[in-house]
């Protein structure tokens, strides 16, 4: 036994380069043994479901569990369960529940509402969906948005031969770049509000870009749908679901999701000044408020939506089951990884650092963009917002106000660049689940990829040249 103890705290030695005993999350001190728990939940998300399908989809949760616990053995062992427990209170009440709560409550309400008919797959409807799920994306969230218009999209394509390009450009669209006005949008910019980036500063910069990325898209899928369907073999002889006007479900729904933009706005605006103290963490009156009246607002949804329409949706509680399981191990293990970046160059990313660093210190926004882009692509966008947004200074305020086209630099590339491959973003993966089950023959991983590369990256080139160069 006593054999063991060595051997133990040798190693919890061997992840501490300083004395493991601190007594607070050091960055400095912080070897990046830590962070592995958290770079193998981000690999075990990317890869899993390639190459090992059947397991990961039968126990995510239990996989995401065991690398928590990979790092909170060790680190209560090192640190104490107090500071431990801390550290899961902070990750759980500042950033998790809060985070959680709004995906829940998009996913609900959007859930309710149900576009039900048929119109023709004609490159102009197309367009024209497409440009209103982009909209809808930064109001309802790219998941809401996403699953609400991908069933009426499918089915006014379902007598044309070539669809493939008309859900990969939807994905595009609408499951990413759509997302990119509002906090409300993507999971990326509502961590960033959570981290005090004002609501309206998002709206303001993120403007441009989207604007402009979207519009030129949508211009590329005009002329890429006008060139498939203007084929003599193009139109299937018979329409397996005949035109019919368009009938809207659940429209009590749509307030209830001006509601949820009302309570976010709300926690953004009203400031009150009370906080509550929980093991070091503190939670703020306006918080609890939202919190409380999103949950609210996605209980009455359930209570007022006939079943009938969320069973027109074939809504189910799968995917918000699996992102939660998934990011709660995500905001415990990210902790180690934050603390090292906000080390600087005294942490052991400090050749990170002086990559996206010019020789004065400031940021180079470019390679921001870029490198969280690129990472965005491979792993979640959330996470890796996060990691940029600690490693350029973890601040809100000094990020809006002294350097603000890196905080624009790692937005777009966190939420831009999660199109680039069915793992970037959530809504991803579900758009191609259900386009395979109305018999899509969707691309591989890497022809989707193929996709993203020939259309997506000469876009992020022009971007990345007008706005950080």
């Amino acid at each position: 036994m006593k054999a063991l103890r060595t051997c133990l705290c040798a190693a919890l030695c061997c992840l501490l380069p300083g004395i493991a005993s601190a007594a607070e999350l050091d960055g400095a001190s912080l070897s990046l043994a830590w962070a592995a728990p958290f770079v193998g939940i981000l690999l075990s998300i990317a890869l899993l479901p390639i190459l090992a399908s059947h397991l990961w989809h039968h126990h995510f949760g239990k996989i995401t569990a065991a690398w928590a616990l990979a790092f909170l053995v060790p680190f209560a062992v090192s640190f104490g369960l107090h500071d431990s427990a801390a550290l899961v209170v902070h990750a759980l009440l500042a950033e998790y529940i809060p985070f959680i709560i709004l995906l829940f409550a998009l996913y609900t309400i959007s859930g309710g509402i149900l576009v039900w008919g048929n119109l023709h797959g004609s490159p102009a409807l197309n367009t024209g969906l497409l440009a209103l799920g982009t909209l809808l994306a930064s109001l309802m969230g790219t998941t809401g948005a996403a699953m609400l218009l991908i069933r009426p999209l499918l089915r006014a394509n379902d007598n044309r031969k070539h669809r493939v390009h008309v859900v990969v450009f939807f994905i595009f669209l609408v499951a990413n770049i759509g997302g990119g006005l509002t906090p409300l949008g993507d999971p990326p910019l509502f961590l960033g509000f959570l981290k005090g980036v004002d609501f309206l500063w998002t709206v303001e910069h993120m403007a441009a870009p989207v604007a402009l990325l979207s519009a030129a898209l949508l211009a590329i899928f005009y002329l890429v749908d006008r060139y498939f369907y203007a084929k003599e073999d193009e139109l299937l002889a018979k329409d397996p679901t005949p035109d019919s006007p368009l009938r809207l479900y659940g429209k009590w729904n749509l307030l209830l999701v001006v509601g949820v933009v009302g309570a976010v706005l709300m926690s953004g605006v009203w400031k009150p000044g009370i906080r509550f103290d929980v093991m070091g963490t503190p939670v703020e009156l306006q918080n609890l408020v939202r919190d409380v009246l999103l949950i609210g607002l996605a209980l009455v949804s359930l209570a007022i939506t006939p079943k009938q329409v969320r069973a027109g949706n074939e809504f189910d509680w799968g995917p918000i089951l699996e992102v939660g399981k998934l990011f709660a191990g995500i905001f415990v293990t990210i902790a180690p990884a934050i603390a090292i970046l906000r080390a600087g160059s005294e942490g052991q990313l400090a050749s990170l650092v002086a990559l996206v660093s010019g020789a004065d210190g400031q940021p180079i926004d470019a390679w921001y963009f870029w490198l969280s882009g690129a990472l965005s692509s491979f792993l979640d966008n959330a996470p890796t917002y996060l990691v940029f947004f600690n490693l350029a200074a973890g601040d809100a305020q000094v990020l809006m106000q002294q350097l603000p086209g890196t905080l624009l630099a790692i937005s777009m590339g966190s939420v831009f660049m999660g199109a680039m491959t069915y793992i970037g973003n959530a809504p991803n993966f579900m758009v191609k689940a259900i386009a395979e089950q109305r018999g899509v023959a969707m691309p591989s991983f890497f022809g989707y990829l193929a996709w993203s590369c020939a259309i997506l990256l000469p876009l992020f080139v022009l971007l990345s040249l007008a706005f950080f160069l």
